[in-house]
């Protein structure tokens, strides 16, 4: 996982700041659980995105010919996999 701890509370509680203090959503439970909930949301979204990427780092490297990561074609095929295996998780 790419952020810390700290960071992702950071960003539930802007989340949850965002929701609440805009208008845009009215608090039905406490406080802290939504803010609970918003923190294994991002967590979620983020253990999902490091799987996908050595899924698909996998798969780049399984070619048989060598593709030099950072390469034009690498990023091509990385972007065009890392898209396919999101959209096969969002729809599972």
């Amino acid at each position: 996982m790419r952020l810390s701890e700290s960071r992702i509370s950071h960003l539930s509680h802007l989340a949850y700041d965002a929701l609440i203090k805009g208008g845009a959503a009215e608090l039905l439970v406490e406080d802290t659980k939504l803010r609970r909930e918003i923190k294994q949301a991002i967590t979620r979204h983020l253990k999902t995105e490091d799987e996908v990427d050595d899924l698909v780092r996998k798969k780049v490297q399984s070619y048989s010919k060598k593709i030099i990561e950072g390469s034009p074609e690498w990023d091509v095929l990385y972007q065009k996999h890392y898209r396919e295996e999101m959209d096969k998780r969002r729809r599972a």
